[in-house]
């Protein structure tokens, strides 16, 4: 963009008449000399009059008294700097190609299960690992930029299937995550709709030890339910939880090997149609992300 201001205005025709422009340069000698006068008196570099005058400032800064003493101040310290977050996409879309890999019996301290699963689906097919990785791309932008680091299990492509579950509880402990979240959507019968969040029972049990996370899941998991009700219009579910939106259980091995603060939460049934008009929805996504997103720094912030 070009600039036009009082020493950048265009030219103007020149007058082919010498009597006007005499009179003008006669006129201004008086002027100059004026000037010059007033420059050695009160503007000169240097001098008492502080040099660049406000006629010479850039107009997107505009001078004023003191202005040049004063530092800028530092831009607000996000909220999360130096906290991090581990994200974990339910399932994975690569699970389907890999049945036998991810049927593998692995321990989760309170029994053995499958490494993973290939999740549920909406009736007209869009698959719950779709939809988590969806998810969860959404609030790794909005996590980082409140200033976390986010951790993710996996993106999608790489591994090509899984992780198994230990694994995923693995990467979040590794990072020693401040919190961590699973993210999913149920496949119950139609008519059950509403989302819930689950939370650690205490299992002490192999190499399953609950107990040090169980405080603070719940404060996470309350968060997270109390701001994704919030921001998605979203009811608790009305066939988990007594209406609470808040499950606990000892069956999943994502939570029960653990050592960090962490829970699961089901978005909304796939099965149900009216929930999944709502899953299915990239503008319902992002609000699903956002809710999430502001139960977790709300717990971080304490």
């Amino acid at each position: 963009m070009s600039y036009t201001g009082p020493d950048f205005d265009p030219p103007q025709q020149r007058r082919s008449r010498r009597a006007p422009m005499t009179f003008a340069l006669a006129a201004l000698v008086p002027g100059a000399l004026l000037g010059w006068v007033v420059y050695e008196g009160v503007g000169k570099p240097g001098g008492d009059g502080g040099g660049r005058t406000d006629a010479a400032a850039p107009r997107s800064a505009p001078v004023s008294p003191g202005d040049d003493a004063k530092v800028p101040s530092p831009s607000p310290t996000p909220p999360l700097r130096g906290k991090v977050v581990l994200i974990d996409p339910g399932h994975n879309p690569g699970n389907f190609q890999h049945t036998s890999e991810i049927n593998q019996q692995v321990d989760i301290g309170t029994n053995w299960k499958e490494c993973d699963t290939t999740g549920t689906s909406t009736n007209a097919g869009y698959s719950e690992a779709q939809f988590t990785l969806d998810v969860a791309d959404r609030l790794r932008a909005l996590l980082e930029r409140e200033g976390a680091t986010v951790k993710m299990t996996h993106d999608g492509d790489k591994p090509a299937w899984g992780p198994c579950v230990t694994e995923r509880a693995q990467i979040g402990n590794d990072a020693h995550a401040d919190a961590a979240i699973s993210i999913h959507a149920d496949g119950a019968p139609e008519g059950d709709r509403g989302f819930h969040v689950i939370l650690p029972a205490e299992v002490h049990s192999g190499a399953a030890d609950t107990r040090p996370i169980i405080g603070p899941s719940r404060t996470l998991g309350e968060h997270v339910e109390s701001d994704f009700a919030k921001v998605t219009g979203s009811a608790p579910s009305n066939y988990v939880g007594d209406g609470t939106g808040l499950d606990v259980r000892k069956d999943l091995g994502g939570l029960n090997l653990s050592t960090v603060p962490k829970v699961f939460i089901e978005c909304g049934n796939m099965r149900d149609s009216k929930d999944a008009a709502l899953l299915t929805s990239g503008a319902w996504r992002q609000k699903a992300a956002q809710g999430i997103s502001e139960g977790i720094v709300s717990f971080l912030r304490g």
